[in-house]
């Protein structure tokens, strides 16, 4: 069962996309055109919607599957403070690792506890904005709670959708997954202050949080800085918002065998101190810089306190 649900999600993410927009084609050739022609009516009216909080539906955080999914690793959620839902948060969600599975189960499937841990806290993931694009595949994706990562939406849920949301945003993205390998955390931040300035804007307090073991669930094939075949990676995350990582896993009937199932490693989530912030419309660069830095040194302080407990030693550090 455990490894059933985490083939169903892996599949979700690497194919649902596509299968759906070549049904999509074969409708519009065949005699069923009219139902292709309803849903692209349907798209159109519709189109708005991701960017406006998107269409969760509270049962799907229910389904057993997300247990066995979280048990497979297992996923584990780790508070240290409390989140009070008279405010905002922006939750920093660091690695990217592969595909995110601890920012996943986490924040999505409530497979670990996030309501019983922060009460009165609505949560959001966000991914990239073509994702929404893909006919079906955005209805999937809307269903759990998860968002485009752009400032419309990103503003709506901290400023249009009343007090109590968490927006969870995987700050490396595609650019920090082509540097995920086990045994080096490495984090694509020092750059990133875009975030931070949403934050100041809507007066939104930054939460720091650290997957531990999110990069230890696939191997990797790293190009080195600088070769042809990372060059192509960079080209086309840069034109298509995703990286194309070659990486492998085990396979669905042995650990032995190589496939894309993730292995089963241990991650624990562990949420941090809300970093307060002032609302300020329009917070100049400078302002910006300061509370980016007090973010990374929250998100030190967060791995250093932490990473002995899960996994790494005293010597590990976590290079920005």
């Amino acid at each position: 069962l455990q490894l059933l649900s985490v083939l169903q999600w892996v599949l979700s993410f690497l194919l649902l996309g596509t299968i759906s927009l070549l049904l999509l084609i074969y409708l519009v050739f065949t005699r069923f055109w009219p139902i292709s022609a309803l849903y692209l009516a349907w798209i159109i009216f519709d189109w708005d919607t991701p960017e406006k909080g998107g269409r969760r539906l509270p049962c799907l955080r229910r389904w057993s599957v997300w247990r066995h999914f979280r048990d497979y690793f297992p996923v584990k959620l780790v508070k240290t403070h409390d989140l009070s839902p008279s405010h905002n948060y922006i939750i920093g969600s660091h690695p990217h690792g592969i595909l995110c599975v601890g920012a996943f189960c986490n924040f999505i499937t409530g497979s670990t506890g996030f309501g019983e841990m922060f009460p009165g806290i609505r949560p959001f993931l966000t991914t990239l904005a073509g994702n929404f694009r893909l006919p079906v595949f955005r209805e999937y994706l809307m269903s759990g709670g998860l968002c485009p990562v752009t400032r419309r939406a990103i503003g709506y849920l901290l400023s249009k959708n009343g007090t109590g949301n968490a927006v969870a945003i995987v700050i490396g993205g595609a650019a920090e997954s082509l540097s995920c390998r086990p045994g080096v955390t490495t984090l694509i931040l020092k750059n990133r202050k875009g975030f931070v300035r949403m934050a100041l804007q809507h007066g939104a307090y930054l939460v720091p949080s650290f997957s531990f073991g999110e990069n230890d669930l696939f191997r990797q094939v790293v190009f080195e800085e600088g070769s042809w075949m990372r060059s192509i990676q960079q080209h086309f995350q840069k034109m298509m918002g995703f990286a194309p990582c070659v990486f492998y896993g085990r396979g669905l009937t042995s650990v032995q065998s190589r496939g894309f199932l993730p292995y089963a490693r241990p991650i624990t989530t562990v949420v941090g101190e809300p970093v307060m912030v002032p609302k300020i419309e329009d917070p100049s660069c400078e302002t910006v810089d300061m509370y980016h830095e007090m973010y990374v040194r929250s998100l030190l302080k967060l791995f250093n306190e932490n990473k002995t407990k899960y996994g790494l030693s005293e010597t590990d550090e976590l290079h920005i």
